[in-house]
Order: structure tokens, then sequence, then C-alpha cells
């Protein structure tokens, strides 16, 4: 049991003798495990910039706090927000809060795993922004925090379960019946590309030799950067362009990666699994600034194949493509009467996409700590290999490379001091 549940059970059974008989307690306050249809759950966010402002509101919770190392992102937000929300400038304060059910974290990715953790362990169920973690391993100790403290976790990128999926004219579950019926045969190559309707989003590539500058007044620049090595403040390190440095996101592919690849790793079937090669072609990467790729492949034990294609060299590729039938930009097939033929098979299995539903029924979500991670792990090997400049080999059980002492390096990367996982 959390901390946070016994100072709260301790407080209810003293305050239980000044109350009447027909006093309700909601069943939350009280510990339990569900919460009765009338309880209003409560969220904080940790990380208001715009990703973060962004979600000030969504349907079946109350906004009563938010956290930011930034005075003006916190000036901005409480703009937004409901009377009485209350300001934090260190999230392990607002952990601290019993009344707060859930936290979205929508910080840098460098954070998103030692927060993920920490609110695991003070009794929070948690709504993680995209990627869920930086490294592997943090990935892995999320995984386990969320597990072994009975939580809810919730990563934020939806195209699995809903919304269009980007450049097929469909969301992704047509899809996922056309690849589980088999009529696409096997295995299967998957081309995410911009001739598949996908942008890599290469502006968001790091600056080297960056001279430092003055710390803004507003900003807490070494709360910051937290686990993050200490680096010298430069404007382009923090906020919208934190994306292109190594340290704290991963360019383009930290951006969009899980966004484009969850759903790929959903109509594959590898929900449970890892790719065991990823072969890549890119230029010599900067130690610090995250640069551009030309083409990575991500190879699965049975064959299937995820291929990201940088350059769109494959202007006329399949979006999946199989030994039976193609699948193109628009959901366009090159099978005859698929719609009939497909009308014999079964749809695919329900999944629980209210986090609020999620949360009062203890049913795990959608997109969770398990499939997340490995999601997650796709994303974080691409990125490996880019940044080591070579192809990996890869052991989706012992979550290790193989015969690769500095690919495994970055598979547990160290933090700061004073902060750990």
């Amino acid at each position: 049991m959390s901390n946070s549940k016994q100072t709260r059970r301790a407080f209810l059974k003293t305050a239980a003798i000044t109350v009447t008989a027909f006093t309700i307690v909601p069943r939350k306050v009280l510990g339990g495990s569900f919460l009765a249809p009338s309880d209003e759950l409560t969220k904080a966010i940790i990380g208001v910039g715009s990703m973060g402002r962004g979600h000030i509101s969504y349907p079946g919770s109350r906004l009563t706090a938010i956290c930011d190392v930034d005075k003006k992102h916190l000036e901005e937000a409480l703009k937004q927000s409901p009377a009485g929300v209350k300001t934090y400038h260190d999230y392990r304060e607002l952990l601290q809060d019993p009344s707060i059910d859930i936290v979205h974290i929508a910080t840098p990715p460098h954070w998103h795993g030692k927060m993920s953790v920490d609110a695991a362990k003070a009794g929070k169920d948690v709504w993680c922004e995209k990627p869920m973690t930086r490294t592997i391993g943090e990935g892995i100790k999320v995984k386990e925090a969320v597990e072994r403290h009975g939580r809810i976790f919730r990563l934020n990128t939806w195209f699995r379960f809903t919304d269009g999926f980007y450049g097929m004219n469909t969301t992704v579950q047509p899809i996922k019946k056309l690849v589980d019926s088999g009529l696409l045969g096997g295995p299967l190559k998957i081309t995410v590309s911009a001739s598949t309707g996908f942008d890599w989003k290469f502006f968001w590539i790091g600056k080297t030799g960056l001279n430092p500058e003055p710390v803004p007044a507003a900003l807490d620049y070494d709360m910051w950067l937290g686990p993050a090595p200490f680096k010298p403040y430069n404007t382009h390190r923090v906020h919208g362009t934190f994306r292109g440095y190594w340290d704290y996101d991963g360019g383009g592919l930290g951006d969009m990666g899980q966004h484009y690849l969850d759903p790929v790793q959903y109509l594959l079937g590898k929900d449970d699994t890892s790719p065991v090669e990823i072969f890549v072609d890119c230029e010599q990467q900067d130690s610090d600034a995250a640069g551009t790729w030309k083409r990575i492949e991500l190879v699965y034990q049975d064959g299937s194949k995820i291929v990201l294609d940088g350059e769109n060299r494959d202007k006329d590729a399949a979006f999946i493509e199989g030994p039976a039938g193609k699948v193109f930009r628009g959901f366009r097939t090159t099978i005859d009467n698929m719609e009939k033929k497909l009308a014999a098979f079964p749809e695919p299995e329900q999944q629980m996409t209210d986090f609020s539903q999620s949360v009062r029924t203890r049913k795990p979500f959608a997109l969770n700590e398990q499939n997340g991670f490995r999601s997650s792990t796709l994303v974080n090997l691409a990125i490996i290999a880019v940044r080591l400049g070579r192809s990996l080999k890869f052991d989706p059980v012992k979550l290790q490379f193989i015969d690769d002492a500095g690919a495994n390096a970055l598979i547990n990367q160290p933090m700061r001091a004073p902060w750990a996982i």
C-alpha cells in the first residue's frame, strides 16, 4: 500500500468519529481498488509547455494541480485552468498530494522514466506522453514499477485504437482485420515513408557548437536538466527544440516514432516481442546533436520487417507488402473482392480506450506499460543504431544487444546525481 493511502486512511479513521452516520465517503478515499461511478477523478499535469497545456481538460477528470520549472509556463497554464488549481515547481511535492488520482507527464522524454516510476510509487495512475521513455532500461523500470504498485498506465499515442491513421484514409482496425485474416500472406514488410503517408520531421535536428547563454530568470535550468548530463544553457536546448539532442530525445525518431510504429507493432501482432536485427544507413552522428538518417530496417525473428525510409527512396512502396497482396496509401489493396472476403473473418479484439473508465475499473488501457514498452523499444532500437552508425543484433527476451558493448551501454544510461530510478 502506498504511503499516501496509509495517510488518508489514518485521517479518515480519526475523522470518522466526528461525522454522522449518514456521511458517504468515496471509495477512492478509503483506499479501495475500484471507484464508484459517482466519484470524480482528479488529475495533475507535470510540464505545462505547449503539449501539457493541450491537455488541461479531458473527459472524466478534473484538473487540480500543475507543475513546471518555467514560471512563464505556469502563468500561461493558469490562464487556461479552472479556479483553485495548485501550482508546483518540484514534481516531488505534487506527488505527495493524496487527493490526486492521475498524473499526466508532459515533460521532455528524459524525465518520463523517472517521473513515471515516482508517480507509480506514490500511488498515482499515469498518463505519459510519447516516447514512453528515452532509454530501453528506463522503460523496463517503468513497466516493473507500474506492475509492482498496481497502477494504471496510459501512453499518449492513440492511433492503434482511434483516429485516421497517417495516409491510410481509415483507422487501424480494418487494416488489422486484413492482416489477421492472412489474405496478404507472410512474412510482411511495412514501409514508413513519405510515399506511404508519413513525415519524419527532420527539422528536429540539433545544432553543433552551441555557445553558452544566460539562463532566463523564469527557468530553473538545473531542474529542467534533472537526470540529463549538465551542459551549458542555450535557447536551442530547451522547450520545443530540445528534440534535436540525444540527452533529451531523438530527433524526428523520438518525436514521431511511437506515433508511427506503435500501430505497426499492433498490426504485426508483435506486442510481446521486439526485432532481432536492426540495419541502418545514415551519416555519422554528432555526440550531442541528433541528425538525419537515410534508412532503418527492423527485422523480427519470423522475417517480418519494418522499413523506415528517411530518403523516400521507395516512392512506389506499398504500406504493407506480403507474398499474396499489398496495401497502399489510402487503404488501396491488390486483393480482389477484399471486402467480401474479409466479411468471413472476425473483427479485431475490443480494446479499453477510455482512460477514465480504465482507472475506475482497474482494467488495463489499450496502450499500456506492457505493449507501450515494446513500441517504445522499437524507437529506441532505431535511435541507438543511428547514434552508433552501425547495424545491430538484439535479443528480445534478454533485452540486450548481442556482442556489442557500445550498444548495451546505451540501454541503461547513467543519470546525473542525485537523480536515480
